[in-house]
Protein backbone atom coordinates (compact mmCIF):
# COMPACT_ATOMS: atom_id res chain seq x y z
CA UNK A 1 0.00 0.00 0.00
CA UNK A 2 1.41 3.15 -0.87
CA UNK A 3 1.82 5.95 1.79
CA UNK A 4 -1.17 8.02 1.50
CA UNK A 5 -0.71 12.29 0.91
CA UNK A 6 -2.83 12.64 4.01
CA UNK A 7 -4.03 16.15 4.37
CA UNK A 8 -5.73 15.73 0.86
CA UNK A 9 -6.89 12.71 1.33
CA UNK A 10 -8.44 13.55 4.52
CA UNK A 11 -10.35 16.05 3.12
CA UNK A 12 -11.97 13.75 0.08
CA UNK A 13 -12.89 11.89 2.66
CA UNK A 14 -14.60 14.14 4.95
CA UNK A 15 -16.31 15.48 2.25
CA UNK A 16 -17.54 11.96 0.82
CA UNK A 17 -18.61 11.00 4.55
CA UNK A 18 -20.99 14.57 4.85
CA UNK A 19 -22.49 13.97 1.77
CA UNK A 20 -23.57 9.90 2.06
CA UNK A 21 -24.86 10.89 5.64
CA UNK A 22 -26.95 13.74 4.17
CA UNK A 23 -28.22 11.15 1.35
CA UNK A 24 -29.54 8.67 3.91
CA UNK A 25 -31.08 10.74 6.26
CA UNK A 26 -32.32 13.20 4.05
CA UNK A 27 -32.87 16.79 5.75
CA UNK A 28 -31.45 15.82 8.82
CA UNK A 29 -27.53 15.02 9.84
CA UNK A 30 -26.77 11.69 11.29
CA UNK A 31 -24.97 12.21 14.93
CA UNK A 32 -21.39 12.66 15.30
CA UNK A 33 -19.89 9.62 16.62
CA UNK A 34 -17.84 10.13 19.77
CA UNK A 35 -14.99 7.77 21.70
CA UNK A 36 -15.92 6.81 25.01
CA UNK A 37 -14.25 8.00 28.01
CA UNK A 38 -11.95 5.68 29.59
CA UNK A 39 -9.22 2.73 28.66
CA UNK A 40 -9.00 0.86 25.68
CA UNK A 41 -7.23 -2.09 24.28
CA UNK A 42 -6.16 -1.45 20.79
CA UNK A 43 -4.05 -4.63 18.59
CA UNK A 44 -1.99 -3.95 15.76
CA UNK A 45 -1.26 -6.50 13.12
CA UNK A 46 2.68 -6.65 12.76
CA UNK A 47 4.42 -9.02 10.72
CA UNK A 48 1.48 -11.63 11.16
CA UNK A 49 2.11 -11.30 14.76
CA UNK A 50 -0.53 -9.02 16.85
CA UNK A 51 0.64 -6.26 18.80
CA UNK A 52 -1.59 -5.27 21.55
CA UNK A 53 -1.48 -1.62 23.38
CA UNK A 54 -3.43 0.70 25.89
CA UNK A 55 -4.50 3.86 25.60
CA UNK A 56 -7.10 6.49 27.70
CA UNK A 57 -9.50 8.67 26.21
CA UNK A 58 -10.32 11.78 28.15
CA UNK A 59 -13.06 14.54 26.62
CA UNK A 60 -16.74 14.70 26.31
CA UNK A 61 -16.52 15.65 22.68
CA UNK A 62 -13.35 14.67 20.03
CA UNK A 63 -12.67 18.25 19.27
CA UNK A 64 -11.19 18.76 22.91
CA UNK A 65 -10.41 14.92 24.11
CA UNK A 66 -6.90 13.76 24.74
CA UNK A 67 -6.00 10.42 23.42
CA UNK A 68 -3.26 8.80 26.15
CA UNK A 69 -0.78 5.65 24.77
CA UNK A 70 -0.32 3.66 28.17
CA UNK A 71 3.35 1.59 28.72
CA UNK A 72 3.76 0.87 32.19
CA UNK A 73 4.33 4.01 34.02
CA UNK A 74 5.18 6.07 30.69
CA UNK A 75 2.05 8.54 29.70
CA UNK A 76 1.92 9.58 25.83
CA UNK A 77 -0.69 12.28 24.89
CA UNK A 78 -1.85 13.03 21.77
CA UNK A 79 -4.47 15.40 20.30
CA UNK A 80 -7.59 14.16 18.21
CA UNK A 81 -9.63 15.37 15.17
CA UNK A 82 -12.48 14.85 13.89
CA UNK A 83 -13.19 13.74 9.90
CA UNK A 84 -16.82 14.14 9.21
CA UNK A 85 -18.96 12.13 11.47
CA UNK A 86 -17.56 8.80 12.65
CA UNK A 87 -13.56 9.15 11.58
CA UNK A 88 -11.03 10.27 13.80
CA UNK A 89 -7.21 11.33 13.14
CA UNK A 90 -4.63 10.94 15.82
CA UNK A 91 -1.39 12.51 14.76
CA UNK A 92 1.75 11.36 16.73
CA UNK A 93 2.78 14.57 17.60
CA UNK A 94 6.59 14.99 16.13
CA UNK A 95 6.51 12.00 14.31
CA UNK A 96 5.29 12.27 11.15
CA UNK A 97 2.88 8.95 11.63
CA UNK A 98 -0.78 9.02 12.48
CA UNK A 99 -3.42 6.91 13.63
CA UNK A 100 -6.34 7.24 11.39
CA UNK A 101 -9.84 5.38 12.36
CA UNK A 102 -13.75 4.82 12.32
CA UNK A 103 -15.64 4.44 14.74
CA UNK A 104 -17.88 1.67 14.04
CA UNK A 105 -21.89 1.48 15.19
CA UNK A 106 -20.70 -0.71 18.21
CA UNK A 107 -18.59 1.72 19.58
CA UNK A 108 -14.91 0.06 18.23
CA UNK A 109 -12.44 1.79 16.39
CA UNK A 110 -11.34 0.45 13.59
CA UNK A 111 -8.00 1.86 11.26
CA UNK A 112 -4.48 1.96 10.42
CA UNK A 113 -1.27 3.50 11.43
CA UNK A 114 -0.15 5.81 8.98
CA UNK A 115 3.28 7.23 7.57
CA UNK A 116 2.63 10.96 7.12
CA UNK A 117 6.27 11.36 4.92
CA UNK A 118 5.40 13.36 1.40
CA UNK A 119 6.42 10.64 -1.51
CA UNK A 120 7.93 7.80 1.07
CA UNK A 121 6.34 4.07 -0.02
CA UNK A 122 5.22 1.95 2.65
CA UNK A 123 2.38 -0.45 3.94
CA UNK A 124 0.29 0.80 6.84
CA UNK A 125 -0.48 -1.40 10.03
CA UNK A 126 -3.81 -1.77 10.88
CA UNK A 127 -5.58 -2.11 14.07
CA UNK A 128 -8.67 -2.04 15.91
CA UNK A 129 -9.55 -1.41 19.27
CA UNK A 130 -12.42 -1.98 21.90
CA UNK A 131 -13.10 0.24 25.07
CA UNK A 132 -13.34 -1.02 28.84
CA UNK A 133 -10.41 -3.36 28.34
CA UNK A 134 -7.54 -2.90 30.55
CA UNK A 135 -5.19 -5.59 30.21
CA UNK A 136 -2.56 -6.13 27.62
CA UNK A 137 -2.19 -9.49 26.85
CA UNK A 138 -4.06 -12.23 28.83
CA UNK A 139 -8.04 -11.36 29.87
CA UNK A 140 -8.45 -11.53 34.06
CA UNK A 141 -8.68 -15.03 35.50
CA UNK A 142 -6.99 -16.38 32.82
CA UNK A 143 -3.06 -16.34 33.39
CA UNK A 144 -0.95 -19.89 33.94
CA UNK A 145 1.47 -19.42 36.65
CA UNK A 146 4.76 -18.18 35.60
CA UNK A 147 7.74 -20.75 34.97
CA UNK A 148 10.22 -18.53 35.96
CA UNK A 149 10.85 -14.88 37.70
CA UNK A 150 12.33 -13.37 34.81
CA UNK A 151 13.85 -9.99 37.02
CA UNK A 152 16.98 -8.66 36.42
CA UNK A 153 19.41 -7.90 34.01
CA UNK A 154 19.73 -9.90 30.45
CA UNK A 155 22.17 -9.94 27.73
CA UNK A 156 20.51 -10.39 24.14
CA UNK A 157 22.07 -11.75 21.24
CA UNK A 158 19.91 -11.16 17.96
CA UNK A 159 20.64 -12.93 14.77
CA UNK A 160 19.98 -11.09 11.68
CA UNK A 161 21.66 -10.76 8.06
CA UNK A 162 23.38 -7.22 9.18
CA UNK A 163 25.87 -7.81 12.29
CA UNK A 164 23.18 -6.36 15.12
CA UNK A 165 25.31 -5.21 18.87
CA UNK A 166 24.61 -7.40 21.12
CA UNK A 167 21.48 -5.90 23.82
CA UNK A 168 20.74 -5.57 27.65
CA UNK A 169 16.99 -6.13 28.80
CA UNK A 170 16.52 -5.05 32.52
CA UNK A 171 13.38 -6.57 33.40
CA UNK A 172 11.19 -6.61 36.51
CA UNK A 173 8.23 -9.11 36.81
CA UNK A 174 5.60 -9.13 39.54
CA UNK A 175 3.68 -12.51 39.49
CA UNK A 176 2.97 -13.00 35.62
CA UNK A 177 3.21 -8.78 35.26
CA UNK A 178 6.35 -7.77 33.54
CA UNK A 179 7.81 -4.62 32.55
CA UNK A 180 11.37 -3.51 30.99
CA UNK A 181 13.57 -1.97 29.15
CA UNK A 182 15.73 -3.22 26.20
CA UNK A 183 19.00 -0.97 26.14
CA UNK A 184 21.23 -0.75 22.61
CA UNK A 185 24.22 1.09 21.85
CA UNK A 186 21.43 3.59 19.70
CA UNK A 187 19.12 4.49 22.81
CA UNK A 188 16.85 2.51 24.63
CA UNK A 189 12.88 1.01 23.62
CA UNK A 190 11.21 3.54 25.89
CA UNK A 191 9.29 1.20 28.54
CA UNK A 192 7.96 -2.12 27.78
CA UNK A 193 4.52 -3.41 29.05
CA UNK A 194 3.97 -7.80 29.06
CA UNK A 195 3.28 -10.92 30.77
CA UNK A 196 4.63 -14.34 31.95
CA UNK A 197 2.64 -17.13 31.06
CA UNK A 198 4.57 -20.20 31.57
CA UNK A 199 7.48 -20.87 29.96
CA UNK A 200 6.45 -18.00 27.45
CA UNK A 201 7.15 -14.45 27.68
CA UNK A 202 6.07 -11.02 25.80
CA UNK A 203 6.76 -7.03 25.87
CA UNK A 204 5.13 -4.81 23.80
CA UNK A 205 5.37 -0.99 23.59
CA UNK A 206 3.68 1.91 21.95
CA UNK A 207 4.37 5.62 22.39
CA UNK A 208 4.44 7.23 19.20
CA UNK A 209 6.96 5.61 16.67
CA UNK A 210 5.79 1.76 14.96
CA UNK A 211 4.76 -0.34 17.75
CA UNK A 212 7.22 -3.15 18.84
CA UNK A 213 6.68 -6.95 20.75
CA UNK A 214 9.29 -8.86 21.95
CA UNK A 215 8.34 -12.91 23.00
CA UNK A 216 9.80 -15.70 23.23
CA UNK A 217 10.20 -18.84 25.77
CA UNK A 218 12.28 -19.48 28.77
CA UNK A 219 14.22 -22.82 28.17
CA UNK A 220 14.80 -25.29 30.61
CA UNK A 221 18.25 -23.75 31.81
CA UNK A 222 16.93 -20.35 32.30
CA UNK A 223 18.06 -18.85 28.97
CA UNK A 224 15.89 -17.29 26.80
CA UNK A 225 14.91 -18.05 22.75
CA UNK A 226 12.69 -14.92 21.24
CA UNK A 227 11.65 -13.13 18.23
CA UNK A 228 11.40 -9.22 17.58
CA UNK A 229 9.06 -7.13 15.62
CA UNK A 230 8.97 -3.51 14.95
CA UNK A 231 6.93 -1.68 11.86
CA UNK A 232 6.57 -3.64 8.72
CA UNK A 233 7.89 -7.54 8.13
CA UNK A 234 10.64 -6.57 10.46
CA UNK A 235 11.18 -9.73 12.85
CA UNK A 236 14.20 -10.61 14.26
CA UNK A 237 15.46 -13.63 16.50
CA UNK A 238 17.42 -13.27 19.50
CA UNK A 239 18.90 -15.26 22.53
CA UNK A 240 19.14 -14.01 26.20
CA UNK A 241 21.43 -14.93 29.13
CA UNK A 242 20.71 -13.94 32.55
CA UNK A 243 23.88 -11.48 33.55
CA UNK A 244 24.06 -9.24 36.24
CA UNK A 245 27.29 -7.55 34.78
CA UNK A 246 26.20 -7.14 30.94
CA UNK A 247 26.95 -3.76 29.77
CA UNK A 248 27.09 -1.91 26.47
CA UNK A 249 29.75 -0.50 24.93
CA UNK A 250 31.27 1.97 26.34
CA UNK A 251 29.01 5.30 24.71
CA UNK A 252 31.60 8.04 25.46
CA UNK A 253 34.29 5.68 23.01
CA UNK A 254 31.68 4.79 20.02
CA UNK A 255 32.68 7.78 18.28
CA UNK A 256 35.60 10.28 18.54
CA UNK A 257 37.23 12.85 16.38
CA UNK A 258 40.08 11.19 13.74
CA UNK A 259 43.65 11.53 14.86
CA UNK A 260 44.82 15.20 13.78
CA UNK A 261 41.66 16.75 14.92
CA UNK A 262 40.67 18.77 18.05
CA UNK A 263 38.09 20.21 16.25
CA UNK A 264 34.88 20.63 14.48
CA UNK A 265 33.11 22.48 12.10
CA UNK A 266 30.25 23.02 9.99
CA UNK A 267 27.58 24.58 7.28
CA UNK A 268 24.61 23.78 7.52
CA UNK A 269 20.94 26.17 6.97
CA UNK A 270 18.78 26.97 9.46
CA UNK A 271 14.68 26.36 9.67
CA UNK A 272 14.73 30.26 7.43
CA UNK A 273 17.37 29.06 5.16
CA UNK A 274 20.44 31.07 6.29
CA UNK A 275 23.55 29.43 6.75
CA UNK A 276 24.81 28.68 9.81
CA UNK A 277 28.28 27.58 11.06
CA UNK A 278 29.85 26.21 14.04
CA UNK A 279 33.00 29.07 13.13
CA UNK A 280 30.01 31.61 13.85
CA UNK A 281 30.64 34.68 15.50
CA UNK A 282 28.04 34.11 18.02
CA UNK A 283 29.95 30.42 19.11
CA UNK A 284 33.10 31.70 19.79
CA UNK A 285 34.06 31.46 23.07
CA UNK A 286 31.04 29.79 24.33
CA UNK A 287 30.76 26.10 25.19
CA UNK A 288 28.69 24.31 22.32
CA UNK A 289 26.17 21.40 22.55
CA UNK A 290 25.63 19.66 19.19
CA UNK A 291 23.25 17.69 19.14
CA UNK A 292 22.60 15.32 15.76
CA UNK A 293 19.02 14.13 16.04
CA UNK A 294 16.65 13.19 13.12
CA UNK A 295 12.05 14.12 14.09
CA UNK A 296 11.10 10.21 13.52
CA UNK A 297 13.80 8.79 16.45
CA UNK A 298 11.99 8.55 19.70
CA UNK A 299 15.69 8.60 21.58
CA UNK A 300 16.06 11.74 19.62
CA UNK A 301 12.97 13.04 21.24
CA UNK A 302 13.65 11.92 24.64
CA UNK A 303 17.21 13.63 24.20
CA UNK A 304 15.08 16.54 23.66
CA UNK A 305 13.01 16.93 26.28
CA UNK A 306 16.21 16.47 29.07
CA UNK A 307 18.43 19.37 27.03
CA UNK A 308 15.95 21.89 25.98
CA UNK A 309 14.73 22.70 29.56
CA UNK A 310 18.30 22.61 30.81
CA UNK A 311 19.56 25.26 28.08
CA UNK A 312 17.14 27.53 28.75
CA UNK A 313 18.21 27.13 32.61
CA UNK A 314 21.71 27.49 31.70
CA UNK A 315 21.89 29.80 28.52
CA UNK A 316 22.98 32.47 30.37
CA UNK A 317 26.38 30.63 31.83
CA UNK A 318 27.58 31.06 28.46
CA UNK A 319 26.47 28.27 26.58
CA UNK A 320 24.80 27.42 23.03
CA UNK A 321 23.09 24.82 21.41
CA UNK A 322 22.68 23.64 17.71
CA UNK A 323 20.43 20.57 16.98
CA UNK A 324 21.19 19.41 13.56
CA UNK A 325 18.28 17.73 12.24
CA UNK A 326 18.49 14.66 9.45
CA UNK A 327 15.15 14.12 8.10
CA UNK A 328 13.32 11.51 6.53
CA UNK A 329 12.86 13.77 3.38
CA UNK A 330 15.86 15.57 1.70
CA UNK A 331 13.97 18.99 1.39
CA UNK A 332 14.30 21.85 3.51
CA UNK A 333 10.72 22.85 3.10
CA UNK A 334 9.80 19.21 4.98
CA UNK A 335 12.12 20.01 7.46
CA UNK A 336 11.03 23.34 8.08
CA UNK A 337 7.48 21.54 8.91
CA UNK A 338 8.75 18.58 10.77
CA UNK A 339 11.56 20.41 12.88
CA UNK A 340 9.29 23.31 13.44
CA UNK A 341 6.97 20.89 14.98
CA UNK A 342 9.81 19.93 17.53
CA UNK A 343 10.60 23.36 18.01
CA UNK A 344 7.51 24.58 19.43
CA UNK A 345 6.09 21.03 21.31
CA UNK A 346 9.87 21.22 23.33
CA UNK A 347 9.60 25.24 23.50
CA UNK A 348 13.76 24.86 21.77
CA UNK A 349 15.31 28.19 22.10
CA UNK A 350 18.36 26.77 20.43
CA UNK A 351 19.63 26.82 16.86
CA UNK A 352 18.12 24.49 14.67
CA UNK A 353 19.86 23.18 11.24
CA UNK A 354 19.26 20.95 8.40
CA UNK A 355 21.53 18.60 8.21
CA UNK A 356 19.80 16.22 5.23
CA UNK A 357 18.51 13.04 4.36
CA UNK A 358 18.25 10.66 7.81
CA UNK A 359 21.56 8.63 6.46
CA UNK A 360 24.55 7.52 8.57
CA UNK A 361 26.71 7.25 5.97
CA UNK A 362 25.66 10.92 5.03
CA UNK A 363 26.18 12.42 8.60
CA UNK A 364 29.61 10.87 8.57
CA UNK A 365 30.21 12.21 4.69
CA UNK A 366 29.00 15.93 5.88
CA UNK A 367 30.96 15.50 9.51
CA UNK A 368 34.35 14.39 8.52
CA UNK A 369 36.25 15.12 11.43
CA UNK A 370 34.36 12.11 13.11
CA UNK A 371 35.59 8.38 12.69
CA UNK A 372 32.14 7.20 12.56
CA UNK A 373 28.37 7.84 12.94
CA UNK A 374 26.82 5.36 15.25
CA UNK A 375 23.99 6.64 15.59
CA UNK A 376 21.25 9.20 16.20
CA UNK A 377 21.20 10.67 18.35
CA UNK A 378 24.70 11.74 19.14
CA UNK A 379 25.82 14.60 21.30
CA UNK A 380 29.15 16.64 21.13
CA UNK A 381 30.34 18.92 23.68
CA UNK A 382 33.29 21.66 22.69
CA UNK A 383 34.89 23.87 24.76
CA UNK A 384 35.44 27.54 24.97
CA UNK A 385 38.52 27.09 22.69
CA UNK A 386 36.53 25.07 20.30
CA UNK A 387 38.02 21.50 21.18
CA UNK A 388 35.82 18.64 20.93
CA UNK A 389 35.74 17.52 25.05
CA UNK A 390 33.13 14.06 24.54
CA UNK A 391 30.76 12.47 22.09
CA UNK A 392 28.52 11.07 23.78
CA UNK A 393 26.39 7.98 21.26
CA UNK A 394 23.10 7.46 21.65
CA UNK A 395 20.55 8.34 24.89
CA UNK A 396 19.38 6.88 27.58
CA UNK A 397 16.38 7.66 28.92
CA UNK A 398 14.62 8.13 32.60
CA UNK A 399 13.44 4.53 32.50
CA UNK A 400 16.93 2.99 32.71
CA UNK A 401 16.97 4.50 35.82
CA UNK A 402 20.69 4.04 37.25
CA UNK A 403 22.21 4.68 33.57
CA UNK A 404 20.29 7.66 33.08
CA UNK A 405 21.23 9.64 36.23
CA UNK A 406 24.87 8.42 35.70
CA UNK A 407 24.33 10.31 32.39
CA UNK A 408 23.07 13.61 34.05
CA UNK A 409 25.84 13.46 36.52
CA UNK A 410 28.40 13.32 34.13
CA UNK A 411 26.78 15.52 31.54
CA UNK A 412 26.00 18.52 34.40
CA UNK A 413 29.77 17.67 35.93
CA UNK A 414 31.23 18.27 32.45
CA UNK A 415 29.06 21.35 31.22
CA UNK A 416 29.85 23.22 34.85
CA UNK A 417 33.80 22.51 34.14
CA UNK A 418 33.15 23.63 30.88
CA UNK A 419 31.84 27.08 31.97
CA UNK A 420 33.66 27.65 34.44
CA UNK A 421 36.99 27.85 31.93
CA UNK A 422 37.95 30.81 31.17
CA UNK A 423 37.20 32.48 27.76
CA UNK A 424 40.22 33.07 25.30
CA UNK A 425 40.61 36.68 24.62
CA UNK A 426 40.79 36.03 20.67
CA UNK A 427 37.22 34.09 20.99
CA UNK A 428 35.42 37.20 19.13
CA UNK A 429 38.61 37.71 16.17
CA UNK A 430 38.38 35.53 13.30
CA UNK A 431 41.11 33.57 11.99
CA UNK A 432 42.08 32.05 8.63
CA UNK A 433 43.29 28.53 10.15
CA UNK A 434 41.49 25.96 9.17
CA UNK A 435 38.65 25.05 11.73
CA UNK A 436 38.99 21.56 11.53
CA UNK A 437 42.17 20.39 12.25
CA UNK A 438 43.75 20.51 15.58
CA UNK A 439 46.79 22.16 16.64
Amino acid sequence: MKTIKFLKGTALLSAGLLFSGAVLAGDKEPAAKVIKEGVWRGVFNVSETQVPFNFEFKGKDLEHGTFTLLNGTRRDDFHVQRLGKDSVFIKMNTYDAALVAKIEDNGTLNGEYRSLVPGKRGNALPFTAEYGKKYRFVEPGKDVAPAANLSGKWELKFYSKEQVPNKVAILKQNGNKLTGVIMQVTGDSRELEGTVQGDEFVLSGFTGPSPKIYKGKINADGTLSGVTSQGIYDNTKFDGVKDDKAELPDPYKLTYLKEGYKKLDFTFPDLTGKAVSLSDDKYKGKVVIIEIVGTWCPNCTDQTVFLSPWFNKNQKRGVEAIAIGFEQKDSLAYAQYTLGKLRDKYNIKYDILFGGLADKKLVSQKLPALNKFVAFPTTIIIDRKGDVREIYTGYTGTVTGKYYKDYEKKFNTLLDQLLAEEAPSTAAVKTDEPAQKGK
